[in-house]
């Protein structure tokens, strides 16, 4: 009966015997026959003494796996090392035969690391499958005799402890592309596969650091032994800890001693003793330091630790008697300081060995400093009863600090880099190492070996149940494990779920019900881990069982979202596997619309565009329910300012909808794209606003489809908005509200907002417009997006009263609100409103500030309709400041680009245009301009344009030594500024006049 299959990442290796055929062409089959024997028998004792699983011989060929039946952390460094003593054994062999007068045998290795099904039936009844030794085997093909070649994976896993050298990319045999390949030259026997850095900033653990150096110091103080061990995960920074403390203590203080255990090999019961007599000066010096009397025993007992050959071998006792006196004499001179590092790994004895020391050294200053991960729990379970240093997760505040020292990363990249991480150092460190080398987001190499070799020394029943709260997500509760987990698992998830909270791999989390268990991975990439081990057939299986499950709740509803994930999962898995269910597809394309839709209509452009992007892909093209979504899909994306994506999907919806006879979704697409067209080609005016608006209306009116109706009513009042004709552009948003409301439609909140938007730029006095848009937001309570429309529409209004701190503070509470829904578009459209509020303040550089993220913002999305707009706007601000030559630029493109029916955008760059010219002394150009703005303005009821025009030309005519005809200028400004309650730009016109009319 085979074991159940398994996803892991391995290592594996490939040997071949180059020139064998030519072996057998020249000797008798007898003496091939001993010569393969002997030779495989070479081959066979690296490979197990690392650790390897020799899968098979087959002629001439050896292979073998590391990371089966369990996967280590440094599997590859034990296959390249195994790669290395086998050509150094055929070196041996070759020796041997050359003085019988025997054939010179060549190696061919390659070495590959890389995920494989491993276990289970298998084909053929091998131990593994998969493109990993496939790769292995043809970079085994592609070695010279003699050569050892490795792939990219195995290379990060070695780069430090292995001298290596590139061999370019190699052309190989079913492979598509190229394969980058390294020759191995060398390889330490010691040293770790990837050195972790130092020279990284040592964060937080200032009180982890007293500790230890309370400890040190009561050693010292006491003259006794202390036994501390600072216990922590793989990477948290028990290394860098030790690092400090002993940095801390210096050479001229103490003597410091360092040893480290090794995870496998032979004879490494007392290796860190021997690197202890080593750092002591060698047998030599620790002879010298104990000769005579009973010493000289002990340090013959040392010695037949470092010289097992020459001097003789002592018993256990023997050895623990000698390091104690060991430590003793080098306690007499000055204090001591022991590190053993990775006491996880040391053998039973050893972990005698120091708790003996910690117990019978007497009068003698001794910290006995012991790093270890939390598998020690295992081996020692007593050991933790006493002397712990715990080493938590860094805060997000240390975990920035940390990526300070990690490169130049831009914002993005520490952001993820930090959210992944979770304040693991190695794992920010490596991570940050691959964004910077320009890799994907994949989890690295490294990480993923420390991960996978945690779940591999679990238990049975609690691997299993790991792997099915992995399906869950990141936090899930002890009943759905046990829904999900196997029959004759159901009664024990419980006990496991305690046991791998134990092993530091969950912990529990709060509950909204305190009758639930609910549990927590204590980090991401141990959920990722334990995921990506199961096969993706029994993923698929879960993911769908578990969607069931949710179904079957009573919050159903608002568990769409999660529902149609999990069937998406399953979906996915199966497609992967080649064997697609489109019922599935079907089912999760349902949920994932319906929450997409819910998204949409509250305001949350970021969730609306993932969820219906995702709902769409899964619905096959002729699914009439794939065509409503499309239009739904294209108007998220817009709100997210994602303006080539969003005509693209629109385009396609309009071609469906066309072929289908669906004149309804073809209409509405067309309005959808008339007004991406209005905002990235301005320049062609706003014909087609009104001409695409009034067709979709003639054509929507007798299908009775007030959806669309609103939709096309708005885009009419869209060619009001841009002549400036605000009172008919609220009596069109009216009609589309109106519409809107009838039909359900989730643009009405959005029809509101412009619709106070309109009462804000209108000639609705201003007191009037805040008493409306006061009712508006006070009907708009839960609708988080048109609170922020209404927010920043009634910011603006209260600047005009000259009520600043309320205006700013309603401003930047909208500002708040876009930003976290992902409304780009809007808020930068909005940045309008922001600038004019700090215009009326008096502060154009806050202005400039303001309308500056707009208009870049506008740029990166290729938009060219607002941004005319707002450059106009800009420019003005930009001149006030002084900086005439870089107002004009901005002019310029507002020129340039503004259709030449957008009359608020040629209103303001002729007005700030005049103002620059005037100062420059070119006077009559600069008082037609602003006459010509003046003019426009008249024809507008845009009471602030008109003013702010007038206010314009009267610059314009002081500078040119006209005077009264400036006062007059300011005098209908104020009276402009007057009507609409403007009452601050008023003042200023009224005390402008005198001023300037001598």
């Amino acid at each position: 009966m085979s074991s159940a299959a398994v996803r892991k990442t391995v290592t594996v290796l490939f040997c071949d015997l180059a020139g064998s055929t030519e072996l057998g062409e020249r000797l008798d089959p007898e003496s091939v026959r001993a010569v393969m024997a002997q030779w495989y028998e070479a081959m066979r004792a690296p490979l197990e003494r690392h650790g390897g699983s020799v899968e098979k011989f087959i002629g001439d060929a050896v292979m073998a796996v590391f990371g089966v039946p369990h996967v280590h952390e440094d599997d590859a460094l034990r296959a390249v090392r195994a790669a290395v003593e086998m050509r150094q054994a055929v070196d041996a062999m070759n020796r041997s035969l050359a003085a019988r007068g025997g054939p010179t045998l060549r190696t061919r290795i390659g070495v590959n690391t890389g995920e494989v099904v491993a276990g289970g039936d298998g084909a053929g009844g091998a131990l593994v499958t998969g493109d990993a030794v496939n790769t292995a085997k043809r970079l085994e093909e592609a070695a010279q005799p003699d050569e050892i070649l490795i792939g990219a994976t195995t290379r990060a896993l070695v780069l430090d402890a292995a001298e290596l050298e590139p061999v370019g990319a190699l052309a190989m045999k079913g492979k598509e592309l190229p394969v980058p390949a390294w020759r191995v030259v060398d390889v330490s026997t010691d040293a770790a596969g990837v050195r972790r850095r130092t020279d990284t900033p040592f964060v937080d653990r200032t009180a982890e650091f007293a500790e230890l150096r309370a400890a040190y110091e009561q050693a010292v103080s006491e003259r006794g032994c202390r036994l501390v061990t600072v216990l922590g995960v793989a990477g948290i920074g028990k290394s860098k800890l030790a690092a400090e403390l002993l940095a801390s203590i210096g050479e001229e203080e103490a003597t410091v001693l360092v040893g480290r255990c090794l995870p496998y090999g032979e004879g490494i019961t007392f290796l860190p003793v021997v690197e202890l007599v080593l750092a002591a000066g060698g047998v030599d010096a620790v002879e010298a330091a104990l000769a005579g009397g009973e010493d000289a025993a002990a340090a013959a007992a040392l010695r037949g630790l470092l010289e097992p050959e020459t001097a003789a071998v002592s018993s256990s006792d023997e050895i623990f008697w000698a390091v104690r006196r060991l430590l003793e004499t080098l306690a007499a001179e000055r204090p001591l300081v022991v590190c053993i590092e990775d006491i996880h790994w040391a053998e039973p004895t050893f972990l005698d060995l120091l708790e003996y020391l910690a117990g019978f050294i007497r009068h003698a200053p001794v910290l006995l400093l012991c790093l270890a991960r939390p598998d020690l729990a295992d081996r020692r379970p007593t050991w933790l009863t006493g002397g712990i240093t715990q080493l938590e997760p860094l805060s997000e505040q240390d975990s920035e600090t940390l990526l300070d020292g990690l490169g130049d990363l831009d914002p993005d990249a520490r952001r993820r880099i930090r959210d992944a991480a979770e304040g693991n150092p190695l794992f920010a460190e490596q991570l940050a190492a691959l964004a910077l080398d320009g890799g994907a987001s994949s989890l690295p190499p490294t990480i993923q070996a420390l991960l996978a070799d945690r779940l591999d020394r679990l238990e049975p029943g609690e691997r299993t149940v790991i792997e099915h709260a992995s399906i869950i997500g990141r936090g899930f509760s002890r009943a759905d494990v046990a829904e999900l987990a196997p029959a004759g698992l159901h009664e024990d998830v419980g006990a496991h779920l305690l046991s791998l909270t134990r092993k530091g791999l969950i912990r529990p989390d709060e509950a909204a019900d305190p009758r639930e268990d609910i549990f927590r991975f204590r980090h991401i990439l141990i959920r990722d881990a334990a995921y990506d081990e199961m096969p993706k057939a029994l993923r698929a299986t879960l993911h769908e069982r578990f969607a069931d499950r949710l179904e079957r709740s009573e919050r159903r509803r608002e568990l769409e979202e999660i529902v149609g994930y999990h069937l998406e999962r399953a979906y996915r898995l199966q497609a992967e596997l080649g064997a697609p269910d489109a019922r599935l597809g079907s089912r999760a394309g349902e949920r994932l619309a319906a929450a997409g839709r819910r998204a949409l209509a509250r305001g949350d452009a970021r969730a609306a565009v993932n969820l219906l992007h995702r709902a769409v892909a899964l619905l096959p093209t002729d699914d009439p329910r794939r065509l409503e979504l499309l239009p739904e899909h294209g108007s998220a994306l817009m709100r997210a300012g994602e303006l080539a994506a969003a005509n693209d999907v629109l385009a396609e919806a309009v071609e469906r909808a066309t072929a289908a006879g669906d004149e309804r979704i073809r209409l509405r697409c067309l309005v959808q794209r008339e007004f991406i067209r209005s905002w990235t080609r301005p320049e062609a005016g706003t014909e087609g606003l009104v001409r695409v608006g009034n067709e979709a209306i003639a054509g929507l009116e007798p299908l009775g489809d007030d959806v669309g109706l609103a939709t096309a009513w708005w885009l009419v009042s869209e060619a009001h908005s841009v002549g400036g004709r605000w009172r008919r552009r609220a009596e069109a948003l009216e009609r589309a509200l109106d519409h809107a409301r009838r039909g359900g439609s989730s643009e009405a909140a959005t029809l509101v907002a412009l619709l106070a938007q309109a009462l804000y730029y209108g000639p609705t006095p201003a007191d009037e417009a805040l008493a409306r848009c006061r009712e508006f937001l006070a009907d708009a309570a839960g609708d988080r997006a048109l609170e922020a429309a209404l927010q920043s529409t009634l910011g603006g209004l209260s600047a005009m009263r000259g009520d600043f701190d309320e205006a700013r503070r309603l401003y930047a509470r909208a500002v708040a609100t876009y930003e976290e829904m992902g409304h780009e578009f809007r808020r930068a459209a909005r940045s309008l409103v922001g600038a004019e509020i700090e215009m009326l303040a008096g502060n154009p550089a806050a202005a400039e500030h303001e309308l500056r993220r707009g208009y870049e913002t506008f740029e990166r999305m290729g938009e060219r309709g607002v941004r005319s707009t707002l450059a106009a706007f800009l420019a003005r601000a930009v001149a006030a400041q002084g900086r005439d030559d870089e107002a004009e630029e901005y002019t310029r493109f507002s020129e340039e680009t503004a259709g030449s029916d957008d009359l608020v955008t040629q209103v303001v760059w002729r007005s700030t245009r005049a103002g620059i010219l005037a100062r420059r002394g070119e006077l009559r150009q600069a008082e037609t301009l602003a006459e010509e703005a003046v003019s426009a303005a008249a024809d507008t009821d845009y009471l602030d344009l008109r003013g702010s025009t007038l206010v314009g030309l009267a610059d314009v005519l002081i500078l040119a030594g006209r005077d009264d005809d400036a006062a007059i200028a300011a005098g209908r400004a104020a009276e402009a500024f007057a009507r609409k309650g403007n009452v601050v730009a008023a003042r200023r016109a009224t005390e402008l006049a005198p001023a300037r009319g001598g």
